[in-house]
C-alpha cells in the first residue's frame, strides 16, 4: 500500500473524462497524476511568481502523454511518436491548440518561444522520476532570476532546494507507478 503522501491529486475533471472515454491504460493515468502532482508542488512555490497560467499548467501535466493511448509501447520503452500523436488527439477531440500544445511541446523545452507553462510542465516531467535535467533547470532559473530580481546563482539555490526535495520522494513515486499493469500486448 502507498503512504498516503504519494497519492497523487485527481486529475482535472475535463482531463480524467477524456483520459476514460478514450481508455488510457491504469499505467498512463497513473503516470499522469504523479506528474500533475509534482506540476501542483512547482506551481505553489512558483507559479505566481512566474506569472505562469496554473490551469494551463495542471492541463498540461494531465495530458502530456495522453499520445501513449495511441503509442502504449512507449509506456515501457523510450520512444517519440506519442508527442505528436498526442497533440493531434487532442485537437481532433476538440481540445484548444493552447492546451493540446504540452503533449507536443514537453519534450522540447529548448523550441524557441516555449512558455514558462510549457517548462513547468517539461520539469515535473523530470522531476517526479528523480531526473535532474540541467538544460532544463537552466532556462526556469533564468525565468525564476528575472522574475524575482535575483542573480542566477540565488535563482538556482531555490530551484535546487526543491528539486532536490521532490527527487527524494522518485522511488515512491516509481513504485506506485509500476503497481498499476501494462496493458496487454
Amino acid at each position: 500500500m502507498i503512504d498516503r503522501q504519494f497519492e497523487p491529486d485527481q486529475l482535472p475533471a475535463d482531463a480524467a473524462a477524456l483520459l476514460e472515454e478514450l481508455g488510457a491504460p491504469p499505467r498512463l493515468v497513473a503516470h499522469l497524476r504523479l506528474v500533475h502532482d509534482v506540476a501542483l508542488r512547482l506551481l505553489a512555490e512558483w507559479g505566481e511568481v512566474l506569472g505562469a497560467d496554473a490551469e494551463e499548467v495542471r492541463y498540461g501535466a494531465a495530458t502530456h502523454d495522453i499520445g501513449k493511448v495511441l503509442h502504449p509501447e512507449e509506456l515501457s520503452a523510450p520512444g517519440s511518436l506519442h508527442e505528436e500523436a498526442g497533440r493531434a488527439l487532442l485537437l481532433a477531440r476538440g481540445v484548444p491548440p493552447g492546451r493540446a500544445r504540452f503533449a507536443g511541446t514537453h519534450a522540447s523545452w529548448t523550441l524557441p518561444g516555449i512558455s514558462t507553462e510549457e517548462l513547468l510542465v517539461s520539469l515535473a516531467d523530470k522531476v517526479w522520476k528523480g531526473r535532474r535535467q540541467a538544460d532544463l533547470e537552466d532556462l526556469v532559473t533564468e525565468r525564476l532570476a528575472a522574475a524575482r530580481g535575483v542573480p542566477r546563482w540565488e535563482a538556482f539555490l531555490e530551484l535546487d532546494d526543491l528539486l532536490a526535495a521532490l527527487a527524494q520522494d522518485a522511488d515512491a513515486r516509481l513504485a506506485h507507478q509500476a503497481s498499476f499493469p501494462l496493458p496487454a500486448r
